[in-house]
């Protein structure tokens, strides 16, 4: 299937969908993991306690990819992701993520052509409010 087919027929609808419950110990544990050291992101005692920008790169859903996707995840390889932070995330909070196929393209290497398959994961919190996305590239070889 030509990626621009793989594009119209797999992008845009969302294929997964994963409610997380957020605590402060998580956060904190989180944070400190990561090497932050500011208050905010390891004390939940801060006025302003909140989840570290990339805190929701270890939420994950059910699934990488939609049933019935012509990828071999074996045969792919992470490519790294993105986040796009928009509104803190707190303990108590009761996240929802949805996950879609956000865009499928080709680049041509020397060592053949590439797809790149985005993976985007929209984290919205009990309030309505889109707190944050995730895109993650998968790479496959093709040709």
């Amino acid at each position: 299937m030509e990626v621009s087919d793989l594009k119209e027929k797999w992008t845009g609808w969302a294929f997964d969908e994963i409610s997380f419950d957020i605590t402060a110990d998580e956060l904190k544990e989180f944070a400190l993991t990561c090497g932050e050291i500011l208050p905010r992101f390891t004390d939940p005692t801060d006025t302003d306690f909140q989840a570290a920008p990339s805190y929701v790169t270890c939420l994950h859903g059910g699934k990488q990819l939609p049933d019935g996707f012509p990828m071999q995840q074996e045969a792919s390889f992470d490519s790294g992701k993105t986040v796009e932070w928009n509104f803190p995330i707190r303990a108590g909070d009761t996240i929802l993520a949805r996950s879609r196929i956000h865009d499928i393209f080709e680049k041509a290497e020397r060592s053949g052509g590439m797809m790149f398959v985005v993976h985007r994961m929209e984290f919205i919190n009990q309030d309505d409010v889109l707190v944050a996305i995730v895109d993650s590239k998968l790479i496959q070889q093709v040709g």
